[in-house]
């Protein structure tokens, strides 16, 4: 067996890998030793590690490779990634021995880990190796893992002495991409296989929020097939019923994405401008929605600047969290705001923002969907959804 390891920088071999890289032959289901080949996708170099070579002087020569904090090192892309696993794979065959691929998680949130397990997945032809991901570091999700493998007290103390000898630069570092923490260092390396190819996508999508990849597949966020979002959305509809009843005029639903809200509120009988500034899922919207709402491109911060979509109300669901200017509230050509937030968003973000605004007034506040955990990507992995609660704002006179 020969394992080939394809990580984004040196460093990331140890830290996540070190089991594959210093596994015993009794792990490996045919003899002849243990070769492993390390491809680092930053520098584009081919690392073999000869199966005769001690864990001690494989963990000496990755350390050679140990490179500066380099925030523009990114993943070569499946094409480069293909010529450097076939590579290496055709030296399994040249020795009639099978070859697997070990990667990054596409669902990494060091978003340049995670597109190299996407990309390095991806380049894998129809027939080639098999490939398993680490788990990495996902604080946000809980895999359901194929392969845990425990390090003993000796592999604990030889990543920790790598780490403290060779990657000391990063545990200093204020880059998030780089920094070793002690969640980084994992005592269980945990592997789950690649599965089908749209399961990596969602998984690469599911982390992206607002990056231009969470559009690399439909419905992301799985709003069609969530009991949660299904709640969600549904109580949704009801509050902004309560308060502004189809017919009451226009409603400008803010970054619609897909249009999961936009089509329900259609159905009841609503008038929807909705808007949607990323051009696929802009795509999406319009397919959704047909001649049943009006799709617009403009951002939250474009329609705050050109006031041009008068409404009964604005409806800004589940958006104010990614640093948005709350003052643009204030430029919007509407008296009512529904906002729906989490919880602690909205204890830490909306509410002392409300405190001194002049132009607004709390006229309630709404409890949409409790917290509740639901699994994702088919069940890959689970994670906790916060609650949502609904905030209605009516413009005052000052």
């Amino acid at each position: 067996m020969i394992d080939i390891v394809a990580v984004l920088r040196a460093e990331d071999a140890v830290l996540d890998f070190l089991s594959v890289l210093t596994a015993p032959e009794s792990l490996h289901q045919q003899g002849g030793g243990h070769e492993v080949h390390v491809l680092l996708g930053d520098t584009g170099e081919h690392l073999v590690l000869p199966a005769d070579l001690p864990p001690a002087e494989r963990l000496a020569a990755v350390a050679r490779h140990i490179r500066p904090v380099d925030e523009s090192a990114a993943s070569p892309g499946p094409e480069a990634l293909a010529g450097l696993i076939e590579a290496a794979a055709r030296g399994a065959e040249a020795r009639g021995a099978e070859a697997r691929l070990w990667t990054h998680s596409p669902a990494d949130t060091r978003r340049s880990r995670g597109r190299l397990g996407r990309d390095a997945a991806a380049a894998v032809a129809p027939g080639g190796p098999p490939v398993l991901h680490a788990v990495g570091h996902s604080p946000y999700l809980q895999f359901i893992s194929d392969l845990d493998r425990p390090l003993d007290r000796a592999g604990v103390e030889a990543k920790l002495a790598f780490v403290n000898r060779h990657c000391a630069h990063l545990l200093r570092t204020d880059s998030a991409e780089y920094v070793v923490r002690t969640g980084r260092v994992h005592a269980t390396e945990r592997f789950f296989e690649a599965g089908p190819a749209e399961e990596r996508e969602r998984l690469f999508a599911l982390l992206a929020s607002l990056d231009e990849d969470a559009a690399t597949v439909p419905d992301p966020w799985e709003f069609a097939t969530s009991a949660y979002e299904a709640e969600r959305l549904d109580r949704t509809v009801a509050w902004i019923a309560e308060h502004c009843p189809p017919g009451s005029g226009p409603l400008i639903e803010v970054g619609a994405c897909e249009g999961a809200l936009t089509t329900r509120l259609a159905e009841k009988g609503f008038t929807v401008h909705a808007t949607e500034p990323n051009p696929a899922f802009r795509r999406r919207l319009t397919e959704a929605v047909g001649d049943t709402a009006r799709v617009h491109p403009a951002s939250l911060e474009e329609l705050a600047a050109r006031p041009e979509l008068p409404g009964a109300a604005y409806l800004l669901i589940e958006m104010l969290y990614y640093g948005q200017d709350l003052a643009l509230l204030d430029r919007l050509p509407a008296g009512l705001v529904f906002v729906a937030l989490e919880p602690e968003t909205l204890a830490t973000r909306l509410t002392p923002w409300l405190e001194s605004a002049p132009h607004w007034e709390k006229t309630g506040e709404t409890p949409l969907v409790a917290p509740a955990l639901e699994t994702v990507c088919g069940g890959r992995a689970y994670l906790s959804k916060r609650g949502s609660v609904g905030v209605l704002l009516r413009r005052t006179g000052a």
